[in-house]
């Protein structure tokens, strides 16, 4: 991108001035649920046991009808999620409860149902429950669309996932903006961009795209590494007067970053400061990895303490973004002293955190590197993480190599408690 351009898209930016919001806006998500209250779980277990063994869907049916069992839509769910792979005897369930003479499927467990058909690639039960929901003048909600869409897509359907998308007013429930996002999202995810793109393209007038439709697109882009399209979806964007938000200015730090243009990268987080966005750990953690990948060290650790004054303290994926690339530049005592300042405070190491440096005090082949690598196992281990079998073999047989036999012993012992703790676990 020539350089007038970048300007004009730092110019086209520069004309919004945003809420004054710390939150950006987000991705839809099209399967979030309230948490349903706590069942008797020798309940759940029992009934669930029942219908896997049985073989007689008669008796089956009786056990079912039975009055001694309070049938809820919150009991009917946890007995489909335990059957989540058992597919045959879910749907089994579910029809043969639809017998009752008092309870009537929720909405929710339709769902249920539908999702399990549709993972089972069985699109005939998927129109016999939204006809039979039809029938009980249980509407099919955006969620219930947004499933069956999901499940096409996976199963490499994506024109059936608009299809689909594009009846939904057939069964009594209208798209509007969030269920139009929801399918660019689906598209995107499984990277059919280019569909979802003119699919976009086509229908953005009728649903007035907003930010969150943009960034979507313009994160597809990025997930497919073309990083051009992106850019020239956010510049649209701008050009046609969406407000931008934290995402956007997240998605252009992003595709930047990724075009190795970080100096541009940082002209755009600064702009975002001028007008009164607040960066979250997303937009530090991005441009972070951009200067480390320029092997830009100092500069990457001086973001990272900026982070504290705008109230998103380092998370665990900064620490191990730094740590990485502290370890691919054979900085080891640097990496190790950001791992103690990690360990002292707020944010605790991870599994990758110790897999990084265990893996890294290999590179020297010093003898201390190593006594530093046993005593990373231990600790993982001692903090509830499980390591791989490689890694306690690469350890042990470092320690051995390097004459430290007393300590090598002491990581066969621990091996031994770990196996114990890992078939506990089981």
């Amino acid at each position: 991108m020539s350089h007038p351009t970048k300007r004009k898209m730092f110019s086209l930016l520069s004309r919004y001035t945003p809420p004054y919001s710390k939150n950006p806006l987000n991705m839809p998500k099209p399967f979030s649920t309230t948490t349903p209250p706590p069942q008797n779980i020798s309940i759940v277990t029992t009934l669930t046991n029942l219908i896997l063994t049985s073989t007689d869907p008669q008796s089956l049916t009786q056990a079912l009808l039975s009055p001694s069992i309070n049938w809820t839509p919150h009991l009917v769910n946890s007995i489909l999620k335990h059957l989540w792979n058992h597919g045959p005897k879910a749907l089994q369930f579910f029809h043969l409860l639809r017998n009752h003479p008092t309870y009537i499927h929720s909405p929710s467990s339709f769902d249920h149902a539908i999702d399990i058909a549709a993972r089972l690639r069985n699109y005939n039960t998927i129109s016999k429950l939204l006809h039979c929901m039809r029938t009980l003048r249980l509407h099919p909600s955006p969620k219930t669309f947004a499933i069956i869409a999901e499940r096409y897509v996976a199963a490499g359907k994506p024109d059936k996932a608009l299809k689909i998308f594009l009846s939904m007013h057939e069964h009594g429930c209208f798209q509007d903006l969030h269920s139009f996002n929801t399918i660019l999202d689906i598209l995107c995810k499984a990277k059919h961009v280019e569909k979802a793109w003119n699919f976009f393209k086509v229908l953005r007038g009728r649903f007035k795209a907003d930010v969150i439709s943009y960034n979507i697109i313009a994160n597809g882009w990025c997930l497919i590494k073309r990083t051009n399209k992106a850019l020239e979806t956010l510049k649209e964007m701008v050009e046609k007067g969406v407000l931008p938000s934290v995402a956007t200015y997240n998605a252009f730090i992003q595709v930047l970053c990724k075009k190795d243009d970080v100096e541009n990268a940082i002209l755009i987080f600064e702009e975002m400061l001028r007008k009164g966005y607040v960066p979250n750990s997303t937009t530090y953690n991005v441009l972070i990895r951009g200067l480390c990948h320029r092997k830009q060290m100092e500069r990457a650790m001086d973001f990272m303490d900026r982070m504290k004054d705008d109230e998103c303290g380092p998370n665990v994926q900064t620490y191990n973004i730094m740590i990485r690339y502290l370890c691919d530049a054979v900085e080891i005592e640097k990496s190790l002293d950001l791992f103690e300042k990690m360990s002292s405070g707020d944010c605790l190491p991870n599994l990758d955190t110790y897999n990084i440096l265990i893996s890294a005090m290999f590179v020297r082949k010093k003898s201390d590197d190593l006594l530093v690598a046993g005593k990373l196992l231990i600790e993982m281990v001692d903090r509830g993480f499980m390591p791989r079998r490689l890694t306690f073999i690469r350890v042990l047989d470092g320690l051995l190599l390097t004459g430290n036999q007393g300590f090598a012993k002491e990581i066969l012992r621990l091996r031994t408690r770990y196996r114990r703790l890992q078939h506990f676990r089981l």
